[in-house]
């Protein structure tokens, strides 16, 4: 079995676990940022994107592990205490229905800059690469059947 077989089975394997649907290892995710737009599109890897999310850029404080509201990570008092009087809440990204932001490109400016009239603040740590691998994450748990596309 070559290489990018035995990842499509493993992500297939860990997205199963997750009780995610399936989708390729790696999609073309590329979403225009207002600070820089690399040549080409970088391909996306979702399992890279989950770890971001639920690592070091720390999205999962506000809106829950792999998304679910109702799992919050384990805070320090003083944090979920500003996270929970947070007004408007974080929304429900799994739920596309109740998402303002539309589009990659909208969403990737309020990673970059923050989200305006909400407790969403800039984030200028995540390289264009670790931009696209978290949008095509979040594409995935809002199943969206085109990520590219936005």
């Amino acid at each position: 079995m070559n290489k990018k077989a035995w990842l499509n089975v493993l992500s297939v394997l860990v997205l199963g676990w997750l009780g995610m649907e399936t989708v390729s290892l790696t999609h073309d995710a590329w979403a225009a940022s207002s600070t820089s737009q690399p040549s080409g599109k970088p391909k996306g890897n979702i399992l890279q994107g989950r770890d971001i999310f639920n690592g070091r850029g720390a999205c999962y404080y506000c809106h829950g592990i792999d998304g679910y509201l109702n799992r919050p990570p384990r805070l320090e008092a003083s944090t979920a205490a500003l996270i929970a009087r947070l007004n408007p809440p974080p929304p429900d990204l799994r739920n596309p229905d109740v998402l303002h932001l539309k589009t990659n490109q909208e969403r990737a400016r309020a990673i970059r800059e923050g989200h305006p009239g909400t407790g969403m603040f800039p984030d200028t740590t995540l390289t264009d690469q670790d931009l696209v691998d978290t949008l095509l994450y979040l594409a995935l748990i809002r199943k969206d059947p085109h990520p590219e596309q936005e």
